[in-house]
Parts: C-alpha cells; structure tokens; sequence
C-alpha cells in the first residue's frame, strides 16, 4: 500500500498537504472529498477519520488525520447557516494538525525531494520550528477567518462580513509586519532556505491575493519579494490549479 490523501482540491488545508507531497516528490493516489454533499460523514470516511475532517492521509498501516477547531467566527452568523456547517462543513474551523502530516512527510521522506525541516542541522532545523510555530499560532488565526468570510459563507448564502474581515486584517497586518522584518535580514523565514515555514503559508496567502485586501502583501517589499519566490515554486503552481475558490 502507498500514500493514500483523502481532501478537498480547494481547502487551503488540503493544499497544505498536497504541498508537501509534491515537494518530496512522492508518488501518492488522491481521493476527492466533497464537503458540501457531506462525504467526510459518511461511515466509509469515519472509518479513517473518525472526526470526519479532512484531510486524512494513508502510508501503508499508518494513517495520519487533520483534526479542527471550531472558532468564534461562527457567532457572526446566522443561526441556522450555523447548525448546516456544524453539521456538515469544516472549513469554518482552524485546522490544527495538518502541519502534522505535513511534519511526518518531510521526515520519513527526507532523502526524497526537496528537503523542508534541515535535520542535519540543528539550528537551522530550530528556527524552521519557530517559524512553523509563528505562522500556526500567528498568521493563521488572522488571516483564516478573512478567508472564510470571502470564500466560504457565501457557499452558504452569508454575505462577507466586512466588519469581520477588518477586524482580522489589522491582527494580520501586525503578523505581515514581523514577517516584513525577519525577510529583510533573510530570504526566507527560518534563514536563506526554503522549509516547511514557509510552505506552510502559501495556500491562505494565494487566496488572500484573490481578495481587496492583497496590499498586505503587495505593500511590504520584502514579503512581496517572498511571496513571489515561494508562489512560483513548480509545487506551488501545481497546486494553486485547484484553489479555485472565488475564481
């Protein structure tokens, strides 16, 4: 048995695995998952994720799971648009463990591909942890809920909650500004090497850009400069292909 992914071709979640998986240049067999007709409940998929997220990944007997965490972002909804995505939808959750697969993908097959946690040395290997913490415990609680507003209520009929979306940008422009810092003394965020730190960013990023508010990222030189690097990565381009929210 090989790698097995089972997700969503526009989940930025999704994305972040499948980044990582054409990284390493890993032969894999994709499965879709449809969220919105429910497939990720049904008891095929429990059997392998037994919250009924996605996404899931299978190498051989081991299979690894993203887990979410619902976010106070639902209370800026209507009621009952909040009990469909309770009962139905994640994407209005914060993942927390895809960066685990994420994590186990690029140390089982570190001597495959490109290489994205610098075990063979330590400090270098250090700051790509720091960084894949600052993007997960940062930039991520700030810039997801933005996405969800613009991308994924109005699948269920909301308008785009501005007074929200502000709200979120002025927390994402404080986390845009230390990253406009580190990538002015470095190329990329744990030093001149492209890692997981990095990686970990592109698919909310490649749907901010999508939105009015892409000066975040176009008005800061240096994470501009960045963005442009780590977007026009082959893996990178290979998955924007299914982001297709919004287009």
């Amino acid at each position: 048995m090989g790698l097995k992914l089972y997700g969503t071709p526009s989940s930025p979640i999704t994305g972040r695995v499948l980044l990582s998986l054409h990284e390493k240049e890993l032969n894999f067999e994709y499965v879709p998952v449809d969220l919105l007709a429910c497939e990720h409940k049904q008891p095929n998929f429990l059997a392998k994720h037994p919250f009924g997220q996605t996404p899931a990944l299978e190498d051989g007997d081991l299979t690894l799971f993203g887990k979410l965490v619902k976010i106070i972002l639902l209370l800026f909804l209507h009621k009952t648009v909040i009990q469909e995505i309770l009962d139905c939808s994640i994407d209005a959750c914060l993942p927390i463990e895809s960066r685990a697969i994420t994590a186990y993908l690029a140390e089982k097959y570190k001597n495959t591909g490109y290489h994205l946690t610098r075990h063979q040395n330590p400090k270098e290997a250090a700051l790509v942890k720091v960084w894949t913490e600052v993007e997960s415990q940062s930039f991520n609680p700030a810039i997801h809920p933005i996405y969800y507003q613009y991308f994924v209520a109005p699948l269920y009929g909301k308008s785009p909650d501005r007074t929200v979306m502000d709200a979120y940008l002025e927390k994402l422009e404080k986390v845009l500004d230390v990253y406009e810092a580190k990538l002015s003394e470095t190329k990329y965020l744990a030093g001149d090497f492209y890692s997981l730190a990095d990686l970990h960013n592109i698919t909310y990023i490649h749907y901010l850009m999508k939105t009015p508010y892409d000066g975040v990222i176009t008005e800061r030189p240096h994470v501009n400069a960045w963005w442009d690097d780590i977007s026009s990565r082959p893996a990178s381009m290979k998955v924007a292909e299914d982001l297709t929210l919004g287009d």
